[in-house]
């Protein structure tokens, strides 16, 4: 019987698997369950060779395999995700990397990008909680259109959860925050705010988000980018 498409690129995945890699990977946070160790410059030239599939992304996902399920947000096509496949495929993040991939790759260009950015925000779970914030980074890099005051609202979230305490939940509060307060001069002034904010609120993840991204938005390199004064 002829093999699927599908099974043809996970043959593919599963050659180019580094046990080595793979032990490198879990000193991160990365588990090592279901994971070959292929980097994501690797992953992304086999995009690039696959090109956009809607159907080949589904199946790839649905094989489980840590890279696989990567290779599938760089094949999809953001058109043809639906808020089903968005939940689904949130449900199932159980590392940082396939979260930001999936959500700086893909989600961030469907049409549910900002509705998720702050539903997710306010969830319990922990992968998906990050889910939001790494949405509300990559929203604020790859989204030139959005106003301003798109992000001036989602400022009182990042305050909001900056009290987690979990590593992988305040690492991408601080990434939004981060990255909010770099897209414009103005936008880093109500940053630097939120982050002081965020200070003498007290908890200590919080402390932890406001030093690092104050350190970063009041660095000379960014206001000179910006162009910031103040």
């Amino acid at each position: 019987m002829e093999r699927s498409r599908c099974e043809d690129v996970v043959a593919e995945l599963r050659d180019l698997a580094d046990p080595a890699a793979v032990a490198g990977m879990e000193h991160v946070g990365i588990s090592p369950e279901g994971t070959l160790g292929i980097s994501i410059p690797v992953l992304r030239r086999i995009a690039g060779r696959l090109k956009t599939d809607h159907a080949l992304a589904l199946d790839l996902w649905r094989t489980g395999i840590h890279e696989a399920r990567i290779l599938a947000a760089f094949v999809d096509d953001p058109r043809q995700v639906d808020e089903e496949q968005m939940e689904q495929w949130a449900t199932d993040f159980d590392s940082w990397d396939v979260c930001d991939q999936v959500c700086s790759s893909l989600f961030d260009r469907t049409v549910f990008a900002w509705a998720k950015a702050a539903e997710w925000s306010g969830r319990e779970e922990e992968f998906i909680k990050r889910a939001g914030f790494v949405l509300m980074a990559a929203l604020a890099v790859h989204d030139k259109s959005a106003h301003d005051q798109a992000f001036l609202e989602l400022l009182p979230v990042v305050r909001r959860e900056a009290g987690d305490e979990r590593n992988f939940v305040r690492k991408a509060v601080n990434w939004a925050l981060r990255q909010i307060g770099k897209r414009n001069a103005a936008l880093r002034a109500a940053a630097v705010r939120t982050a002081q904010c965020i200070a003498h609120d007290g908890s200590r993840s919080g402390r932890w988000i406001a030093a690092d991204a104050l350190r970063e938005l009041n660095s000379e390199n960014v206001r000179r980018r910006l162009g910031a004064s103040g």
